[in-house]
C-alpha cells in the first residue's frame, strides 16, 4: 500500500492536527515496498485510496492542480496522524501545480528531521527539497530564467539571504553542462593574469638559483634562494593546462555533513584538499578518500604538531592517509610560514615518503588575490579553497566543488556546522567567505564550474 501525507508550508510540526494545512501546500506519497509511482493519476489514485488518518480532508485539496513531490523508499512514514515524514527518502518525482507536469526527477537522500535539537531557519518555509536534479536541460527556456536570476544579483547586499538561497534552489531542477565559450574564455582570462600551470609552485624554472624572491605578505622581505632550497624545489610544473578531465576541490565546510558525496569526490581524476581535513572512516561516505594534492597551513603545523620540533612522527602518521598525495604550502606567504614549511620536506625526506613537497609561488598568490579582488572579494587573505578552485580551472577540463559554503544555514534553512567535522568558527574578517560562495554560484549558473550543495547520487 501507499501511503498519503501533508505538511504544512510554514515548516514541519506547525498546527500539524488542524485540517487546513492538508490543502496548503502539497500531498506527498511514500510506499512500503518501495514501488515507483510513475504518473501523476497514478499518484492521485493511490492518495484516494490508501489515506492515513484525516483522509476526508484531502478533499479538500485541489487534486486538479498537482502539487505533488511524490517519493519512495524503504523508509516510510508511520501512519499517524501526524503524518511524520520518513528520516530519508531516497528518490521521487515532482510535479508543477498548473499543469501535473513533471520537474524533477529527484535523486539522493532527502534529508528531514523533527528533532527539536536541530534548529531551522526562520524562513524555511520553502526550502524543502533541494536534493534532485531536474530533467530541465540547461539550455532550456525555464533554465535560461532561473540563471539569469542568479547572475541578475551583481552583489550579495541586492537580496536577502533567504531568497538567494531560494533562486539557487530552483536552480537545482536543471542539469548542469559545461558552457565551453564561456569556460575556455575564463580559463583565458585566468591564463593572462595568474598562469597556475606555470606559477602555481615554485619551481626551479621560474625560481631560478640566486632569485631575491618576494613574499606575498611582507613585501618588504626578500628570501635568497640558495643551493639547499633550490635543490627542494621541482624542476618544472608536475601539471599542465587542461591536464586532468574532471577534477573534485573540496572544501571542509558544514554543507558535506550527509550528503553521501564520497563516491562522486573518489571517481574523480584529480582531487584537492584543504588544510589537512579529517578523511578517516567515519567521514568517508561524505568526503570520500582521494587526494591528490592536500594543503597544510603552517599555523595547523605550529599549533598541533609543535612546530615539527618534537611532533614528527605524529605529523608524518597524519599525511600518510592521504597516502601519494602531494604536500602543498604557502612557505612565502610571509617570513614566519618559511622555516616550518621548509621543515615539513626534511621530515617527509627522514621518513623517506614518496610524496612530495610543494610551495606556493608568492606571485602567483598576488595575482590570484588582485583577480578575485576585481570581482569584489575584499578579504585580508582569499582563502586556500578559492586559490585551489582558480588553478583547477586552468589545470582541468571540469571542475567540481564540494564543501563550499559559508552561511549557518544550508539552503532548506537547517543550521549547519561550520566543518563536516567540527564547529569551529574562523577569525572574524580574515576571509570573506560569502563573497567566495557567491562568485561560485555565478560561475556555477554560467556554466564554468558546478558547485555540488545538496545530497549525490553518483555511481
Amino acid at each position: 500500500p501507499y501511503y498519503a501525507f501533508a505538511a504544512f508550508q510554514s515548516g514541519w510540526g506547525r498546527e500539524r492536527r488542524e485540517p487546513d494545512f492538508l490543502k496548503s501546500f502539497a500531498v506527498y506519497l511514500a510506499s512500503e515496498e518501495g514501488e515507483e509511482l510513475r504518473s501523476w493519476s497514478e499518484l492521485l489514485e493511490a492518495a484516494l485510496k490508501d489515506a492515513p488518518d484525516g483522509e476526508e480532508e484531502l478533499g479538500d485539496l485541489d487534486l486538479t492542480k498537482p502539487q505533488c513531490l511524490c517519493m519512495h523508499d524503504d523508509a516510510y512514514p508511520a501512519r499517524e496522524h501526524e503524518y511524520r515524514l520518513p528520516r530519508s527518502l531516497a528518490r521521487g518525482l515532482q510535479f508543477g501545480w498548473q499543469s501535473g507536469d513533471q520537474l524533477a526527477n529527484w535523486t539522493g537522500l532527502f534529508n528531514v528531521t523533527d528533532d527539536p535539537t536541530v534548529q531551522s531557519g526562520s524562513d524555511s518555509s520553502s526550502r524543502y527539497f533541494e536534493f534532485y536534479e531536474g530533467p530541465f536541460e540547461y539550455n532550456s527556456t525555464r533554465c535560461l530564467e532561473l540563471r539569469h536570476e542568479i547572475l541578475e544579483v551583481k552583489v550579495l547586499s541586492m537580496v536577502k539571504q533567504s531568497e538567494l538561497f531560494d533562486r539557487w534552489k530552483s536552480l537545482q531542477m536543471c542539469k548542469w553542462a559545461m558552457n565551453i565559450s564561456e569556460a575556455n574564455q575564463f580559463k583565458s582570462t585566468l591564463s593572462r593574469c595568474c598562469n597556475a600551470p606555470s606559477f602555481l609552485f615554485t619551481t626551479q624554472k621560474n625560481t631560478p638559483l640566486g632569485t631575491k624572491l618576494k613574499y606575498e605578505v611582507d613585501t618588504s622581505g626578500i628570501y635568497h634562494i640558495n643551493q639547499e632550497i633550490f635543490r627542494m624545489f621541482p624542476k618544472d610544473m608536475p601539471y599542465y593546462r587542461s591536464q586532468f578531465k574532471k577534477c573534485a576541490v573540496v572544501g571542509n565546510g558544514g554543507i558535506l555533513k550527509n550528503s553521501r558525496c564520497g563516491r562522486e569526490i573518489n571517481s574523480a581524476d584529480f582531487v584537492f584538499r584543504c588544510n589537512l581535513p579529517p578523511i578517516s572512516e567515519k567521514y568517508t561516505m561524505d568526503v570520500g578518500v582521494k587526494t591528490d594534492v592536500v594543503t597544510v597551513n603552517p599555523s595547523i603545523i605550529t599549533e598541533r604538531f609543535h612546530k615539527l620540533e618534537k611532533w614528527r612522527r605524529p605529523f608524518y602518521r597524519v599525511l600518510q592517509l592521504y597516502e601519494n598525495a602531494s604536500v602543498l604550502l604557502p612557505a612565502f606567504y610571509n617570513t614566519r610560514n618559511t622555516d616550518v614549511s621548509i621543515r615539513v620536506k626534511y621530515v617527509l625526506d627522514d621518513f623517506e615518503s614518496p610524496q612530495a613537497v610543494y610551495y606556493f609561488h608568492p606571485q602567483y598568490l598576488v595575482n590570484v588575490s588582485r583577480y578575485w579582488l576585481s570581482l569584489g572579494v575584499r578579504a585580508k587573505r582569499i582563502s586556500t579553497g578559492l586559490i585551489l578552485a582558480t588553478a583547477a580551472l586552468e589545470l582541468c577540463e571540469e571542475v567540481h566543488l564540494f564543501g563550499f559554503w559559508a552561511f549557518p544555514m544550508n539552503p532548506s534553512g537547517l543550521y549547519i556546522t561550520h566543518h563536516y567535522y567540527d564547529n569551529v568558527k574562523p577569525r572574524p574578517g580574515f576571509h570573506a567567505m560569502p563573497s567566495e560562495i557567491f562568485n561560485f554560484l555565478h560561475l556555477h549558473s554560467r556554466g564554468i564550474l558546478r558547485v555540488h550543495t545538496g545530497t549525490c547520487s553518483c555511481c
